[in-house]
Formats: structure tokens, C-alpha cells, sequence
């Protein structure tokens, strides 16, 4: 529990360190509670402050949801982020086991990103193109593809992303295939639909 609103620290936080905090804390409660059910009282009782003043800050639910939203974004890119000096395959491979990892733990707020499931807003998908556009980006540099390619490969993250969570939606102990072999698939389709789409290297 963070702590209470006698805290003088927290009454005396600008208006950006207070919208941070509070989307902090929201992210924080995403790990366990799908996004519509986030409660915004208990948001307020953690930063120490009155739901009154929590909507000072985000004038509406939809707009702290959203902020909360962009921030698991940002959070999605910076885990899934390879290490550009690394060889381009072990790049790719990097990329494709934290993004399935990040669906396996974060799958109720993932399929909020997909499907928009429990906030009706058309930047919620704005947020998602956003994770996908720039993972795409990283592919092609890292196997330094031709910008052609840039479909081949954003239509290849959709298809990993869906597998991933059909994946993800089984039991663990009822998985027919374990994340090393799921990666390998992924990496291996990635290959075939560069293969028939003739999408080549700029080298």
C-alpha cells in the first residue's frame, strides 16, 4: 500500500508527477485487473488523493484508461526491444520470445489493444498501431530488409500476435507446443513469407 494522504510528499507533487503517479499506479493494477474493471477509487486511495481530484487530472474515465493504456505501450516496445549490436537473427528471435512472453502475462490487456475489449475509443487502436509499426521496423532493421517488405512483415507480427494468444489461452500444462517451438515457428514463417513475397535483403 502506498502510502496515505497525509503524506505531505504526495500533496506537494506537480501536475506531471501526479499524472505519472497515478498512471504508474494504474499500470500497476493492470497486471491483475482487466482494464474495465479498474477501479478509479482505488486508484485515488493509492495516490493518497480524493476521486474528485484524480478527475482534476483526467477530466474523464476514458481519458485516464487511455493514458494507462499508452503507457503499456510504451512499456511493450522498451521489454520487446532487442539489442541492436547482436546479429539480426538473434535480433528477430529476441523480439519474437518477449512479445509472446508479454502476451502470455498481459493477455486481458493485450486483447484490450486488439480488440479494443472494454474501452470504446478509436485511440486505443491508435496505440496498438503504434507497438506493431515499430516492431515492424525493428524486423527490418534488423535483417536489414528492403522497404518493400514492410507489409510481409507487419501482416507476419498479426499472425504472431494471434498465435501468441491462441497460445496463451491454454492452460500452460495443456500447451501442445512449448514457447522455444512456438518462437521457432514464428521465426520460420517469418523466413517463408519473406521467401514468397520476394522480399530480399538491402545488402
Amino acid at each position: 500500500m502506498l502510502n496515505s494522504v497525509s503524506d505531505p510528499v504526495r500533496r506537494r507533487l506537480s501536475a506531471d508527477d501526479r499524472r505519472r503517479q497515478l498512471v504508474g499506479i494504474g499500470l500497476a493494477m493492470l497486471i491483475e485487473t482487466p482494464i474495465q474493471d479498474l477501479s478509479l477509487d482505488q486508484v485515488a486511495v493509492e495516490a493518497g488523493i480524493s476521486r474528485g481530484l484524480l478527475f482534476h487530472y483526467f477530466p474523464t474515465k476514458t481519458d485516464f484508461y487511455l493514458a494507462c493504456i499508452s503507457a503499456a505501450g510504451r512499456r511493450i516496445l522498451r521489454n520487446t526491444a532487442p539489442d541492436t549490436s547482436a546479429p539480426g537473427p538473434i535480433q528477430v528471435r529476441t523480439m519474437v520470445t518477449a512479445m509472446i512472453e508479454q502476451i502470455d502475462r498481459r493477455r486481458s490487456f493485450y486483447l484490450t489493444l486488439v480488440h479494443g475489449s472494454g474501452v470504446a475509443d478509436p485511440r486505443v487502436s491508435e496505440v496498438y498501431d503504434s507497438v506493431r509499426s515499430v516492431s515492424t521496423d525493428r524486423v527490418l532493421d534488423a535483417l536489414a530488409l528492403v522497404p518493400e517488405a514492410h507489409p510481409v512483415v507487419h501482416a507476419w507480427w498479426a499472425y504472431l500476435e494471434d498465435r501468441a494468444l491462441s497460445w496463451s489461452a491454454t492452460p500452460a500444462d495443456d500447451r501442445p507446443e512449448s514457447i522455444d517451438e512456438l518462437v521457432g515457428h514464428c521465426e520460420t514463417v517469418l523466413q517463408a513469407v519473406l521467401d514468397v513475397s520476394g522480399a530480399s535483403s538491402a545488402a
